[in-house]
C-alpha cells in the first residue's frame, strides 16, 4: 500500500513475491520497520485530528525506545500530519521540518529568569520561551518586560506552558499577554499531554495555538503494538494457510479495493490480485528484481498528502477518537473466499485427525 493510507483489518499492507529462502531472509526487518511506523503514524493521525488544525510538535525522542525508532518515528508522524520534531538528526536525514523551544536547564543555569530570557531572545529572535520554570503566570510577565525593553526588537513568537492546569493558566497567559498589546504572540502546551488531554482543550476553547507532544506519541502509550503478521500465503503456484484458531490467512496474492460514494470511502473488499472489482486498487508493484521502481514514492510530503486526503474522505465514525460502531466495512470477495475454502478442504484432507498420528506425521 502506498504510505500514508489507511489500513483495517486483515488486510495486506505489503506481499512479498520471492524465492522463499529471500522471503524469509527480509521477515523480521519488513515487521519491524512496517510495524512500528504504522504503529507511530496511526497514533500521531488521532493526535493530529484531535488538534483541531492547530499544529501538533513531535517531542518524543527522549522516551521513545531507542534512537532509530525516534528518527524512524520522526518520519511517520510527519507522514501523519504533526507540524515538527525537535529530532535534529530526523530533521537532517528526512528533511522533516525541526521546531523546538528552550530548556527548563537553560533558565536553571542563570541567575534569574528575566536573564535567562533576554540571552535566549539574543541568540533566537524568533523563539518559543518556556514560562513555567518557577511561576507561569510570572514568567508570562517577565515575557511582557522583556517586550517592553526591546521595543521593535521583539520578535518572540510564543510562550510554552509545560506543567499545572493548562486550560486556566493558558487563559492567565492570554490575558496577560493581550493586555500588554501582545496578541500576536501564541501559546504553546506541552507536558503529558495525548489525544484525550488535547481533546479536552480544544473542546473548551482554551487559547492554546498549538501542543507538544512526547511519551503517548513516542510510545504509542495506550495502544503500544498492532498484531501484524508475515505468514506464507503461497508456495509453487498453491495457496497455502494455517487452520490454528484465531489465525486466519487468505491464500494467495491479494489486491484490495476501496469503494467510494460522493468522496467518501465506504468499505474495501479483500479480492485475488487478478480480479477486477469496484473501487480503487490499493496494492501496487514498487519492487522488481530486487530494485525500487520509479512508482516507488520517495517524496514524504506527498505521503503527507495522500495522508491527510486518505483520513479526510473516511467516514466521521472512523476518523473521531472513539472506537467506530460498526467498524470500517471490509469483506472478502466471493471468489477469493471459493479459494480459501479450496485451500482449506485441500489441507485438511491432507492432515490426520489422530492427535498421535498428528504427531508422528510433523516428525516424519
Amino acid at each position: 500500500m502506498r504510505e500514508g493510507t489507511p489500513v483495517f483489518a486483515n488486510e495486506p499492507i505489503l506481499e512479498v513475491v520471492a524465492p522463499l529462502p529471500e522471503a524469509q531472509l527480509v521477515e523480521t526487518l519488513v515487521m519491524n520497520q512496517i510495524h512500528v511506523q504504522t504503529l507511530l503514524a496511526t497514533k500521531a493521525a488521532r493526535l493530529v485530528i484531535a488538534a483541531a488544525g492547530r499544529p501538533v510538535l513531535d517531542f518524543g525522542a527522549r522516551r521513545i525506545h531507542g534512537l532509530d525508532a525516534a528518527i524512524k518515528g520522526a518520519r511517520a508522524f510527519h507522514i501523519a500530519g504533526v507540524a515538527g520534531t525537535s529530532n535534529l538528526l530526523a530533521g537532517r536525514y528526512y528533511g522533516v521540518p525541526v521546531r523546538g523551544t528552550m530548556a527548563h536547564s537553560y533558565i536553571q543555569a542563570h541567575d534569574s529568569e528575566t536573564e535567562a530570557f533576554a540571552a535566549f531572545a539574543r541568540l533566537y529572535p524568533d523563539t518559543v520561551l518556556l514560562v513555567d520554570t518557577y511561576d507561569t503566570p510570572e514568567g508570562v510577565r517577565r515575557v511582557v518586560d522583556l517586550a517592553k525593553r526591546l521595543g521593535d526588537d521583539f520578535r518572540v513568537k510564543a510562550v510554552r506552558l509545560d506543567s499545572g492546569d493548562l486550560d486556566a493558566l493558558s487563559r492567565e497567559a492570554r490575558r496577560i499577554l493581550d493586555a500588554a498589546g501582545l496578541e500576536h504572540v501564541d501559546i504553546l502546551a506541552s507536558g503529558g499531554l495525548d489525544e484525550d488531554a488535547i481533546h479536552q482543550l480544544v473542546s473548551a476553547e482554551a487559547p492554546i495555538n498549538g501542543f507538544g507532544v512526547g511519551t503517548s506519541m513516542g510510545i504509542s502509550s495506550d495502544a503500544p503494538d498492532l498484531d501484524i503478521a508475515y505468514k506464507l500465503a503461497e508456495y509453487a503456484g498453491k495457496g497455502r494457510l494455517k487452520l490454528s484458531s484465531g489465525k486466519p490467512i487468505l491464500p494467495g496474492r491479494k489486491q484490495i479495493f476501496r469503494e467510494q460514494h460522493d468522496g467518501v470511502f465506504r468499505g474495501d473488499v479483500i479480492g485475488r490480485w487478478h480480479e477486477e472489482l469496484p473501487g480503487q486498487p490499493l496494492l501496487s508493484k514498487v519492487m522488481e528484481r530486487g530494485r525500487r521502481l520509479d512508482s516507488h514514492e520517495r517524496d514524504l510530503d506527498r505521503m503527507r498528502g495522500n495522508a491527510s486526503a486518505s483520513l479526510a474522505r473516511l467516514p466521521e465514525a472512523v476518523r473521531a477518537l472513539p472506537s467506530a460502531d460498526p467498524d470500517y466495512p471490509v469483506r472478502v470477495s466471493d471468489a477469493l473466499a471459493e479459494h480459501q475454502r479450496t485451500v482449506r478442504d485441500a489441507v485438511a484432507v491432507e492432515s490426520p485427525d489422530d492427535p498421535t498420528e498428528r504427531q508422528d506425521h510433523a516428525g516424519n
